[in-house]
């Protein structure tokens, strides 16, 4: 999978499952534009392992909060070369239930969750020039395809995630493809917390491996380009049960 001279945008780069993608894609020869929104350390850190590497990094920092500022990260993207794809990883996940969730928590997770990757496709999308092909890849849960009363606020902003992919696979087609890949347990929660339960309903009976998801994502970034609109579990089979 050779992404040779190839700008890739990746929100919440610095670490984590972002950190994962974004060493995935230098290691195949692409141009990472690693966008942070308060991660300076991490960000930095993960630029110079890329570097380290022989890759190739770039460094943005964006508040998604800000929704005004958001359009600004593609055209700051810009300033590196032509982009080639957009990966929309940055989000927010709370552990709120309805009964809990506010209306600052409900606005704070659409705004990142799904308005931002829907101003920043939009964005991507006026960049490239006619006969220009590209990529956009959102970052999902199996959730968003099972929502229910767990983690609301997050739950729905994924659900709307998933029908934003959709819908920009057939608003941008022929020359951009949208695709999404809904995860489930990939790293223990960052806050810690019974990880056994996480895991006995999953079927495949462990967690995934940070590489299973990096090769998802690079066939995504380097595959057919008639595959649009697709929603890839990366789940263990959670989705199913």
């Amino acid at each position: 999978m050779n992404l040779a001279g190839k700008h890739i945008l990746i929100t919440g780069a610095a670490r984590r499952i972002g950190r994962a993608l974004a060493l995935a894609v230098a290691s195949q020869g692409g141009t990472v534009i690693l966008h942070h929104g308060s991660s300076p350390s991490e960000a930095e850190q993960t630029s110079a392992d890329i570097l380290q590497a022989g890759g190739k990094a770039h460094i943005l920092q964006v508040d998604l909060r800000n929704l005004e500022l958001v359009p600004s990260l593609v055209k700051q993207a810009l300033a590196f070369g032509p982009l080639y794809a957009l990966v929309n990883n940055a989000a927010i996940f709370e552990h709120l239930h309805l009964s809990d969730t506010t209306l600052d928590d409900w606005q704070h997770h659409l705004a990142i969750n799904l308005t931002a990757p829907f101003l920043l496709s939009q964005a991507f999308a006026e960049t490239l020039a006619p006969g220009q092909i590209g990529r956009i890849v959102n970052l999902l849960d199996w959730r968003a395809l099972r929502p229910g009363a767990d983690h609301f606020p997050y739950t729905i902003s994924k659900a709307g995630l998933a029908a934003l992919t959709r819908s920009l696979a057939v608003a941008l087609a022929p020359r951009i493809t949208v695709n999404g890949l809904a995860l489930g347990a990939i790293l223990p929660p960052s806050t810690g917390g019974d990880t056994d339960r996480i895991i006995k309903p999953v079927p495949a009976g462990r967690w995934a491996e940070l590489d299973e998801v990096c090769q998802a994502l690079l066939f995504l970034l380097n595959g057919p380009t008639y595959i649009t609109g697709e929603i890839l579990h990366i789940d263990g089979g959670r989705h199913l049960v």
